[in-house]
């Protein structure tokens, strides 16, 4: 089978499909398929990867998605069937479909609210929120040509119950077309990082001695790093906080930490190597991702297998990666004391921040590469169903 895959992030950039689209594509090379890569990412020539990965350089949005339609249509010649990664899809899918070839995407997000929360289309509407409410042309506009894109797929590949729900219950999708297949983490394991806390914080050139929260996210609105910064306050002193990601809320951020006056105890990390992550969960005390949205995080998954105690936003998909008092801790993201109170429980108590982790790595069972990833092949093999060799229908 001859497989193009999309991504809307590539290494060295951070993001969830920036960890998935690679380990993916792996998985289907040692299977026996061919794969291509077609990707936004700031470096032009990735290299070091054993399938060809075609770049799409950073720009305006119209132009980049005029390049993506245009070297997606251009490969999808060459494929059996498409795997789209995308939350705006409609250039990706269009072009697959004058090709005729069939095509799978795989839903991170309903992208029409991510759309319109960008803009301001719809206030500071949740995504659940947002299911309910009718709003302006815009946001009308972006739901139709997210409807109209998904009923030109094969089918739909959903990474958490919450977000086929979605999808099922309020845009009329058929059950049958929409599968859920959780994430899956595909890195090293506790035991294959040697270094303990101390030798990892020596070793990035953290050696600060009190308690280190950890933060990896695009530095978006909805990621609510704001709230860890006002939580920071309410926490002792030799409390400190690592944020790792880059993005348009880091200016802002970074002038919030100076204001509530505690720029002192946080560090702004930046784009960090995918080889380093590892190493900063090591020396982290707890992990806290207090988004207002994700589809099921990829970070999460890798903090959990990687044994740090966690931290996360009850919403959207984090409860199925994190049971609220088991393997970890469940807050408001809308409530710095809320965040405040998990944090400094698991900071001041070793012992309960060991048991999350125990529980934790009991649990990344249900989110291993091989038995995720074969449920994406067999879902990518029945699209070809009913189609030639070249996958043309």
């Amino acid at each position: 089978m001859r497989v193009l895959v999309t991504s809307p992030v590539f290494p060295p950039d951070l993001g969830g499909p920036a960890v998935y689209v690679p380990s993916l594509a792996r998985f289907l090379l040692d299977r026996g398929h061919d794969v291509r890569v077609v990707a936004f990412c700031s470096d032009p020539e990735p290299k070091g990867y054993p399938f060809l990965v075609q770049a799409i350089s950073r720009g305006s949005l119209p132009v980049r998605y005029m390049r993506a339609f245009l070297a997606v249509f251009k490969a999808a010649g060459w494929a059996d069937v498409v795997y789209v990664n995308e939350h705006l899809a409609l250039f990706h899918v269009l072009a697959v479909k004058l090709r005729r070839k069939p095509v799978v995407i795989r839903i991170m997000v309903d992208g029409a609210w991510e759309i319109s929360h960008r803009k301001g289309w719809c206030g500071r509407d949740n995504i659940v929120e947002f299911q309910d409410h009718s709003y302006g042309w815009q946001v009308r506009l972006v739901r139709f040509l997210q409807r109209r894109w998904w009923s030109w797929c094969t089918g739909i590949i959903s990474c958490s119950e919450f977000l086929r729900q979605i999808l099922l219950q309020h845009h009329g999708v058929a059950a049958d077309k929409v599968r859920r297949i959780f994430n899956a983490y595909h890195g090293p394991k506790a035991e294959g990082v040697s270094q303990t806390r101390d030798e990892a914080r020596a070793e990035l050139g953290c050696e600060h001695r009190g308690k280190l929260v950890l933060t990896i996210c695009r530095l978006m609105g909805w990621k609510r790093v704001d709230q860890l910064l006002h939580a920071l306050v309410e926490l002792p002193e030799d409390v400190h906080l690592a944020v790792a990601g880059d993005g348009d809320m880091q200016q802002e951020w970074e002038a919030l930490a100076d204001d509530l006056g505690v720029a002192d105890r946080v560090r702004f990390l930046g784009n960090v190597p995918h080889s380093e992550i590892p190493l900063w969960i090591r020396a982290a005390d707890v992990f806290a991702l207090v988004s207002e949205y994700e589809g099921l995080s990829h970070t999460l998954l890798e903090v959990q297998a990687l044994g740090t105690p966690m931290v996360a936003s009850g919403v959207c998909g984090n409860p199925e990666v994190v049971e609220d008092g088991v393997n970890g801790l469940l807050v408001d993201p809308h409530d710095a004391s809320d965040v405040a109170r998990a944090l400094g429980l698991i900071c001041a108590d070793p012992v309960l921040g060991a048991s999350f982790v125990a529980e934790g790595l009991k649990k990344a069972k249900a989110f291993t590469r091989d038995g995720t990833f074969e449920q994406v092949e067999a879902v990518l093999e029945a699209a070809t169903r009913g189609y030639g060799p070249g996958g043309q229908n």
